[in-house]
């Protein structure tokens, strides 16, 4: 029996990923990522022992740190919108998993991602959870040992796997906050981990019309309380040379241009542009068709056919073709 390495939490995506994959024939390994504490640790070990897989509790603070968190607060106090799953699941997590399947002589690892890995290549999951974006930096090299045994399912269709089979993970709640910042609070977080930036001027059509309490509180895109001469208010840019926090009305948000760069290809470069569709945030529903054109630093040019909305310095920009992602590249310029 083959034997694979599965990321492992005890939640339902982790508990049916297991179940599918021993009724396949693999006998499966479980990795624990150790960053919650006891309780969660303990989960997982109660979970491992309910499906009756061995489990190896890691701790990946140190790598977490380094790769994640610390780029994570970097970018924040540059006026810079991270993602920190995109950072943390080429780096940390499947390179844990990796490490582990060399160590057993495992040709293969899985997680519960809602996507689908084939011969290689990443493509989306099913629309109403695809998380194809967040597995984006995934290396051509990684991808080729990746099995992603929930990449054809919905999550109903999985809480309904888990009722059936009797997994008392069934009706455990999704986790959606980020795991280094269990109460959300990333403001406080970064407070208490880096000098912030002081408070400084947001400006609106050239003029300071009032005062904001540190660019590392705010996100391109997002709505500025209150009303301005009866208008709802919008960040526009963030700029850090200055100290300014730069509003737009809500039409002038949008843009057909993006320019990335640190480009992680998942087909062949091109040597010309290419059509596809690009998606700049993590939703469900904003994936306009585009050009995307390699440019001579190694970045890419996107025009869409179709404006974005708010796309912003710090966020992956992913390209598809069709399903396939073929590349993603980190934001540092748009039209708005």
């Amino acid at each position: 029996m083959a034997k694979i390495v599965l990321g492992f939490s005890g939640g339902v995506d982790s508990s049916v990923c297991a179940a599918l994959l021993r009724g396949e024939g693999w006998e499966v390994c479980g990795l624990y990522m150790d960053v919650a504490g006891a309780e969660a640790r303990r989960e997982a070990e109660r979970g491992a022992r309910s499906l009756d897989i061995s489990l190896r509790v890691v701790n990946v603070t140190d790598r977490l740190e380094r790769y994640v968190c610390a780029p994570f607060i970097a970018d924040y106090l540059r006026g810079r919108t991270p993602n920190p799953c995109v950072l943390c699941n080429p780096a940390v997590k499947f390179r844990c998993l990796l490490d582990y399947a060399d160590e057993l002589g495992a040709e293969f690892v899985a997680t519960g991602h809602y996507a689908r890995a084939e011969n290689g290549a990443l493509l989306r999951g099913q629309p109403s959870n695809d998380q194809s974006y967040m597995l984006s930096r995934l290396t051509r090299e990684q991808l080729r040992r990746v099995v992603l045994p929930l990449g054809g399912y919905e999550k109903r269709e999985v809480r309904a796997i888990a009722e059936r089979l009797g997994l008392t993970s069934a009706q455990k709640p999704d986790s959606m906050e980020i795991c280094f910042i269990p109460d959300h609070d990333y403001i406080r977080w970064i407070a208490e981990r880096a000098a912030v930036p002081p408070a400084g001027d947001m400006i609106f059509n050239g003029k300071p019309i009032g005062r904001h309490e540190g660019i590392h509180r705010w996100t391109v895109g997002q709505r500025v309380p209150g009303l301005y001469d009866g208008r709802k208010l919008y960040v526009g840019r963030i700029v850090p040379e200055t100290n300014e926090v730069v509003l737009c009305l809500w039409e002038d948000l949008f843009t057909n241009s993006v320019t990335a760069e640190r480009v992680n290809w998942l087909i062949d470069k091109p040597a010309e542009p290419l059509r596809g569709s690009v998606r700049v945030r993590h939703t469900k529903w904003e994936c306009p068709d585009c050009t995307v054109t390699p440019l001579p630093n190694g970045g890419i040019s996107i025009v869409t056919d179709q404006p974005l909305r708010a796309p912003a310095p710090g966020q992956s920009a992913v390209v598809y073709d069709g399903d396939r992602v073929v590349a993603s590249g980190f934001i540092v310029q748009s039209g708005v």
